[in-house]
């Protein structure tokens, strides 16, 4: 058993000061609100629940820092990543998400839904022994100490029309919906009983799986299995959509029975107000990727509205333009801002429950909410940066950033620390007056 004490611990249900609380066997196993630290503990500044990456292309992160140059726009990128996909190879793959999840968790990602498309060799033939990319990715998860849900995605077509993949997508394809559901199947026994990887689902979007294609993937899951899939991302693929079936995207899947509590779409930039009420009827979560949604130049989602409709919003990195869960969470509300004139647009609460508990939910995982039997997954935050000086503890997740990071604990693990002054070395209180922490 582990022994904390944190001089402020902020979750979406409020702050406590002055907590103790114990980890045991990966989860909390005691909490004591207002307390004095005891010899033993390991003093922390101010505590957060573990962040949550609903998004990731781990692979991605090769393109950061070299298309900036290119202009254009999602298509145009798209072609710089199939060209940086067709050169991957299960030991390429193992190493870029190996460095990946490690700059996740010294962020303050505790863990990630790897969204997984590149299953296969370039030519398409499956890999022997098989699942070769899938363990790379699971291996690199174990090596960086991160929670994994390997959202394993279907891929099958090259565009809404249906046709046949293109050469650069062929190691993405299973064939058809029966090929993808019994590679899954085979590849959730490979995977074993592990707590910190586990087995999700993905369909890619309604331009690369064809809807009798989804509803039969969708009947073929387990029921308790996390579904996600990118939607109205691009108005191109919508407007093709809605040319060739007549209606959106998200009515065919609402008509389907795709969209559920299980079910998270990622992005939902271009929605129609009809699209936001059956997403919010149906009590889905959306995905929102703010750093790379405006890396990308895809625009701003209807976010407010969604959650106003009953979506649950969680927070991704997405393409890696950066790996830092405090600038998705000051993207959304700032998009908000932007497209309404308006600040508050989310509650500094909201906006936490945003980055932790709807990104664990939308992975099927639990949150920790700092109660007895929850995952010991959580983070420290400096209190006395040159960013975080000042600020309101509820509010510091606004002002923070990833450097802002002390520590990074996972299933009671310490999986990153950085070096340096903590809380250890000079004890923190909070102002009675402003709620403001200083030294």
């Amino acid at each position: 058993m582990t022994s904390y004490w944190a001089a402020v611990v902020v979750t979406p249900a409020g702050t406590r000061t002055a907590m103790r609380f114990a980890v045991e066997v990966g989860r909390i196993a005691a909490v004591e609100d207002r307390t004095a630290p005891e010899d033993g503990d390991r003093v922390l500044q101010l505590v957060v629940p573990g962040f949550v990456n609903a998004h990731s292309h781990a692979f991605h992160r090769d393109l950061r820092g070299r298309t900036h140059d290119q202009g254009g726009d999602f298509w145009r990128w798209r072609e710089a990543m199939y060209a940086l996909a067709s050169a991957l190879t299960p030991e390429a793959y193992r190493a870029v998400a190996r460095r990946v999840f490690g700059e996740m968790t010294a962020a303050g990602w505790t863990a990630v839904g790897e969204f997984h498309y590149v299953h296969h060799r370039p030519d398409g033939r499956p890999y022997d022994p098989p699942h070769a990319m899938e363990l790379a990715i699971a291996d690199a998860a174990r090596e960086a100490g991160i929670r994994l849900v390997l959202l394993d995605t279907c891929y099958l077509t090259a565009d809404v029309d249906g046709g046949p993949l293109g050469p650069e997508q062929r190691r993405f394809g299973d064939g058809d919906a029966e090929g993808y559901l019994a590679r899954w199947h085979a590849l959730r026994e490979a995977l074993g009983d592990d707590p910190l990887v586990t087995l999700g689902a993905a369909i890619h979007s309604v331009r690369a799986v064809p809807l009798p294609a989804i509803e039969r993937i969708v009947g073929g899951l387990p029921a308790d299995v996390p579904l996600h899939l990118h939607v109205a991302e691009q108005p191109r693929e919508t407007d093709a959509f809605l040319a060739l079936h007549g209606e959106t995207p998200v009515a065919a899947l609402d008509r389907l029975g795709v969209l559920s509590p299980r079910t998270t779409l990622v992005h939902g930039t271009h929605l129609s107000a009809d699209d936001v009420a059956r997403v919010g009827a149906a009590g889905a979560a959306v995905a929102f990727c703010p750093t790379t949604e405006a890396d990308l130049g895809d625009g701003i989602g209807p976010a407010r509205a969604l959650a106003d409709a009953g979506a649950r919003i969680a927070l991704g990195s997405d393409g890696q333009s950066v790996i830092d869960p405090l600038l998705e969470i000051r993207g959304l509300e700032a998009g908000e801002r932007l497209a309404s004139g308006r600040r508050g647009r989310f509650t500094p609460a909201e906006l936490l429950t945003a980055a932790t508990a709807h990104g664990a939910a939308s992975l099927g995982l639990s949150s920790n909410g700092f109660a007895v039997g929850d995952p010991a997954d959580f983070v420290e935050l400096t209190l006395d940066s040159p960013r975080t000086s000042g600020s309101a503890p509820e509010q510091l997740i606004l002002t923070a950033t990833a450097s802002d990071v002390l520590r990074t604990v996972v299933a009671g693990a310490e999986v990153f620390r950085r070096a340096g002054e903590t809380a250890a070395d000079r004890p923190f209180f909070l102002n009675d007056e402003t709620g403001a922490a200083h030294g």
